[in-house]
């Protein structure tokens, strides 16, 4: 078998974050590498120092856009596997053009966010978040039959995107026995109906889910998809979560509903970021915050390069169709 070049491109300390022992062990097993060794991720003119010869990337976040000055040098370039989400960044026609083909690892990143979402959700059903606070500002043991909480069995949950998050979100909330409900208009009905799911519209959604999440990418019509009409389409008691972009929600609308304490939301993402000291949303006892760390596990970030790895021996090794790539007409719609 003829060995092939592979550029990492991941400086350190993130490469040890994201990169197992095992994970190198198996990538140079097929490969000759080359490390990026300066602690810090390189500029383009940097990266065209580095590509002669080279027949792929492994990266991460930060790898410099693809230009074609930078592709000049890319006299073998072939594949690009990149240990993170979007390549919107980073991937260019010039790119595309000159035949290099690329995989992400979105799909791992998925995992994550998928078990966040489910668990976030079912905090919003059951509130343990809520009596913990209570019992430790001192209040008195509840009386139980005041008690307003849910289970998340039988409920009907609403995903806005179906992409890979949405879809591994929809099959985490199957497995404790939700009917699942989504709106994506890329999505047949009939491949929703193959793994269970009922399409609808965005409004049946809103209107007709006790449990609403937000998995939408940022394009153009995404922009504030959700303003005051569609929050006010929730119903009373409604638990929305969303670990995708601020993007999709008007925040103004979002806050105004939520201060009039009818819904609950758990909100990963905000806007701007980092959230404001001084942001209402930290004093409203509604909505759980977490600081986009959706999907950030240290299974999932050991997971990033282990998938690419096996993307790349797929490519050059064995010949078995890609798991993870992302075509020119794929991007234009992804987030």
């Amino acid at each position: 078998m003829n060995r092939i070049h592979v550029l990492v491109t991941i400086p350190q300390p993130l490469r040890d974050s994201i990169m197992a022992p095992e994970t190198r062990s198996a990538l140079s097993a097929f490969a000759d590498i080359t490390w990026n060794q300066d602690g810090r991720n390189w500029d383009g003119a940097e990266l065209r120092q580095h590509l002669p010869g080279v027949d792929a990337i492994l990266a991460s976040w930060g790898l410099a856009p693809l230009t074609p000055a930078v592709l000049e040098a890319a006299d073998r370039l072939r594949f690009v596997a990149y240990g993170a989400g979007t390549i919107k960044p980073f991937m260019t026609d010039a790119a595309y053009a000159q035949g290099v083909r690329v995989s992400h690892a979105a799909a791992r990143i998925a995992e994550s966010v998928a078990d966040i979402t489910l668990l976030l959700a079912m905090m919003g059903l059951r509130r343990p978040q809520d009596f913990d606070r209570r019992l430790k500002a001192g209040e008195p043991w509840p009386d139980k039959s005041l008690v307003d909480t849910y289970e998340i069995r039988g409920k009907r949950v609403g995903l806005l995107g179906m992409g890979y998050v949405g879809r591994r979100t929809a099959a985490l909330f199957q497995a404790v026995g939700a009917e699942v409900w989504a709106f994506d208009p890329y999505v047949s009905g009939a491949d929703l109906a193959a793994i269970g799911v009922h399409k609808a519209g965005l409004d049946e959604v809103l209107a007709g889910c006790q449990v609403v999440s937000v998995h939408l990418p940022i394009t153009p019509e995404t922009r504030h998809m959700l303003g005051s009409r569609e929050l006010g389409l929730l119903q009373d008691h409604a638990v929305l979560v969303n670990t995708s972009r601020a993007w999709v929600m008007d925040q103004e609308a979002l806050l105004a509903e939520l201060r009039t304490g009818r819904i609950w939301a758990a909100l990963d993402v905000f806007e701007p970021e980092p959230l404001a000291a001084d942001s209402p949303l930290r004093a409203l006892d509604n909505v759980l915050l977490t600081p986009h760390i959706a999907g950030m596990t240290r299974d999932s970030y050991l997971g990033l390069t282990a998938e690419m790895v096996g993307e790349i021996r797929r490519f050059f090794v064995t010949g078995e169709p890609l798991l993870y790539e992302v075509t020119q007409e794929r991007l234009a719609r992804m987030a």
